[in-house]
């Protein structure tokens, strides 16, 4: 996700850089974007637009951006330490979290200025997506949610905004689509394939909720699910089989193997 939010700065002319875990992180980071860019080249993006960009694995390069996007893994405790730490180093920047389900008013007790502090929610693969969705927590000031929406206008995309609650609007609807899709192949309703076809041809969706599960990572949307789950309720409890295909290292498209073969 990182990868594909920062090639798609870098194609609309933003200088970009990107922060990693690791040294050891740095060069397969720069590939993953050196590959986003190559497709938008495919797709007709014009090279001349494109922006320097840098990957290291040091935060102090980003002490003078002006809007920075967290997009650690789904981990609460991962994403305040993040946060705490660039907030602090870059208090003047506009601050955004890329979290899909996890409420920005749970994460803004660790940012210093949180009234500067707010949800983007992209979509993968970042390119191919037309939304990024705009959250706003209680601290989030109206000047704020203004410079988000005016910052996803910019990346060429349309915006929604969306109150601050576990899942949003999108990721609240979406796994729920995506959770009932698995209950269906755990109870031998029909095969995988049919249940994509059918949300593509009956619902006009570009693509089923379990190829968009494997897409995603099934790891994420357990993650999510429990999220969601310990907050909404028992209607985003996990189905076993998707508890069975994580812990079996099947994951996606990013193992190989999921509800599909990759």
């Amino acid at each position: 996700m990182g990868a594909g939010i920062a090639a798609q700065a870098v194609i609309n002319g933003f200088p970009v850089r990107v922060v990693e875990a690791s040294e050891a992180m740095v060069g397969p980071a720069t590939a993953r974007i050196e590959a986003n860019l190559r497709r938008a080249l495919e797709h007709g993006a014009d090279p001349e637009r494109f922006a320097p960009w840098w990957v290291g694995a040091s935060f102090e390069p980003l002490a003078s951006a002006p809007l920075i996007v967290e997009t650690v893994p789904e981990v609460v405790e991962l994403k305040r330490e993040v946060l705490d730490q660039v907030s602090r180093l870059a208090p003047e920047a506009l601050l955004a979290t890329n979290t899909s389900s996890i409420q920005v008013d749970e994460l803004a007790s660790s940012v210093v200025y949180p009234q500067r502090f707010g949800g983007l929610h992209f979509f993968n693969p970042v390119p191919a997506s037309a939304l990024i969705e705009v959250v706003v927590g209680r601290a989030t000031t109206v000047a704020t949610v203004d410079a988000l929406v005016g910052a996803a206008r910019d990346l060429g995309k349309e915006s929604i905004v969306v109150k601050d609650s576990p899942g949003f609007a999108t990721s609240r609807l979406g796994v729920a689509l995506g959770l009932e899709a698995i209950r269906m192949v755990q109870e031998g309703v029909a095969s995988v394939e049919d249940i994509d076809r059918g949300m593509q041809l009956g619902y006009r969706h570009p693509m089923g909720p379990l190829r968009l599960s494997d897409l995603v990572g099934l790891d994420v949307r357990l993650s999510i699910a429990r999220y969601l789950a310990a907050r909404l309720g028992p209607r985003f409890e996990p189905p076993q089989l998707l508890v069975d295909m994580v812990n079996r290292g099947e994951l996606g498209r990013k193992s190989g193997r999921g509800f599909y073969t990759w």
